[in-house]
């Protein structure tokens, strides 16, 4: 939803801020006020063409910002895919900058991006009817998704179904690929295989060597500081020197000496056996010292060989994996792979026959999906015809063309994601004239009430969060106008919507209701946006109707009307 949009410097907008909000946002004011600007900077905004034309005289650029509320869930994979942080608080932060020299900066949540990445965002947060521009219903490529979910349950239980098996098969062809598809690149990949096997089975690498290995590293490259501190310590506790005895020796007298007291107190005695024990200990860690002296030497040539492992297992990682157990994995799983390879006839045969399985099983899948997208285009059109002549369109043909895909030139069945089929939205909208794609409809007046129809037809499974209808009521009557406000206003229980409007039917229906005035002082002109108190609708409500001049007569026309109008929306 869109929030806020800021416009700086646009044609006779200087400064002008609208926080929008949920459900019917009407905008209505005089010709020439500069409705038309505000729904042109929120298409520029959104990645359409900036004409440096629009940027006010004197001024050296525009700048357009907007802030949308959005799903964070929907929009995860443009923020995967773009790197864009989100917001913690769900706004989306859209903004442009345009100098008059050209240059051009767009930024989603403060990150710079393209105008082909705007254009991309954009069209998952506005559908503007009306002119040509960011319409979604005009790309036949979105019809069929749209005939699916106006179809319901059923068509997406096949749907996915036929998904699940759509990517089964892709993978089994991949596979096929790698066998059949290039004997060349077979070749290649066994002899890599046959490399790389070897290179990590002549390691011959065990599960943590790599850490024993670092812990010889450390003690031969240390060791000459070892021996002479093991020496030290040696001397220290048992040897002794001219002018101290060992410590092993003065322990061993302090023994003797408290055992002539140990008879006068029992804390003698304990003190005397905690020195045995300690005297014990020292015996037992004579030994491991008098061990790591016998086998401490600084031998340069296993210090070499130490280094040349690890380097070794250094290069393995890098290549394999990031332990030694993942070296040992990938060795497993690309001798597995070589098998394949290498008693390729067999697995072709096998995933030949996947394949044709699977073909089989996604055709007759297909061709249900076909049925049932038949019986739900049937009844879609049924139900579009009827929302267009309450439009005054009674003489407009709709259909929900399906053309199944059929064969390619080598006989082979085209499948697509979708099943069996393309799907295109057609329309006649005079007597006689031939059925055309969606977009071929030359009228904006037509186009923007064709889409109104089919987004009353299917609000509740339109995706697009706010849609925008500019100038919708052109050249249509005021019975016309009354069918298009109630519209509106049911497509803004699931949309927000934003309508610019001419005629007080449509107007009555707002949740929020903005006025656009064009006022000049000190001979600068400048256009400005007011919402409107209940009052002030009330007074533009008059001025729709009767122009410059309102009377009781007017102002009483417009209250009933809002009481009618809330009374629709009550419903």
């Amino acid at each position: 939803m869109l929030l806020r949009l800021e416009i700086r410097n646009i044609a006779l907008i200087d400064e002008l801020d609208i926080e929008l909000g949920e459900g019917l946002n009407i905008l209505t004011g005089e010709t020439g006020a500069g409705k038309s600007i505000i729904i042109d900077s929120i298409n520029m905004l959104l990645g359409e063409r900036f004409s440096r034309e629009l940027i006010r005289t004197g001024q050296e650029k525009a700048v357009l910002q907007a802030v949308f509320c959005v799903n964070r869930e929907k929009f995860q994979d443009i923020y995967e895919k773009y790197g864009i942080e989100p917001e913690n608080d769900g706004t989306l932060i859209v903004s442009r900058e345009y100098s008059i020299g050209g240059r051009s900066v767009c930024r989603v949540n403060g990150r710079i991006v393209t105008v082909s990445i705007l254009k991309e965002i954009g069209e998952k947060l506005i559908d503007v009817h009306g002119q040509y521009d960011n319409q979604s219903l005009l790309k036949a490529e979105n019809h069929i998704d749209l005939l699916d979910a106006f179809g319901g349950e059923d068509i997406q239980r096949l749907k996915n179904m036929f998904f699940q098996l759509y990517i089964k098969r892709k993978e089994i062809k991949n596979k096929l690929y790698e066998f059949i598809g290039d004997e060349k690149f077979r070749e290649r990949k066994i002899d890599l295989l046959k490399y790389q096997i070897n290179e990590i089975k002549s390691a011959k690498l065990k599960a943590g060597e790599d850490e024993e290995l670092h812990r010889q590293k450390v003690v031969l490259s240390n060791s000459e500081k070892i021996a002479d501190t093991i020496e030290d310590v040696y001397n220290t506790l048992y040897i002794g020197n001219d002018v101290v005895n060992s410590v092993y020796d003065r322990i061993d007298e302090s023994i003797f000496r408290l055992d002539t007291i140990s008879d006068f107190d029992p804390l003698y005695e304990q003190i005397k056996q905690n020195l045995e024990e300690i005297k014990y200990q020292m015996e037992d860690i004579r030994e491991n010292i008098r061990y790591a002296k016998e086998n401490i030497e600084y031998d340069p040539v296993a210090l070499e060989q130490v280094e040349e492992r690890l380097d070794l297992i250094f290069k393995l990682k890098k290549k394999y994996g990031n332990t030694i157990t993942d070296i040992i994995e990938y060795c497993k799983n690309s001798e597995n792979e070589l098998n394949m390879l290498l008693k390729s006839e067999e697995y072709i045969s096998e995933l030949q026959k996947q394949l044709i399985d699977t073909e089989k099983v996604l055709y007759d899948i297909g061709i249900k999906l076909n049925a049932e997208r038949a019986k739900a285009a049937a009844l879609l059109e049924s139900r579009i015809c009827h929302e267009l002549e309450e439009l005054e369109m009674k003489n407009t043909k709709f259909k929900v063309n399906i053309e199944m895909i059929g064969q390619n030139d080598r006989n082979e069945t085209r499948f697509n994601e979708n099943g069996l089929d393309r799907v295109e939205f057609l329309i006649s909208t005079n007597p006689g004239e031939p059925l055309k794609p969606l977009s071929k409809i030359a009228s904006g007046g037509e186009m923007a009430r064709i889409m109104l129809a089919i987004k009353a037809i299917l609000a509740d499974v339109d995706q697009i969060p706010t849609l925008i209808f500019d100038e919708i009521d052109i050249g249509i009557s005021g019975k016309a106008s009354q069918r298009v406000g109630e519209k509106l206003s049911f497509i803004s229980r699931n949309h927000q919507v934003i309508c610019v409007t001419h005629q007080a039917q449509i107007a009555c229906m707002a949740d929020n209701h903005y006025l656009i005035e064009k006022v000049t002082q000190n001979n600068i002109t400048r256009t400005k946006v007011i919402k409107l108190s209940y009052e002030k609708i009330i007074d533009e409500i008059s001025r729709i109707l009767g122009g410059d001049v309102i009377t009781q007569h007017t102002r009483n026309l417009a209250i009933e009307m809002l009481k009618n109008a809330r009374k629709f929306k009550s419903i």
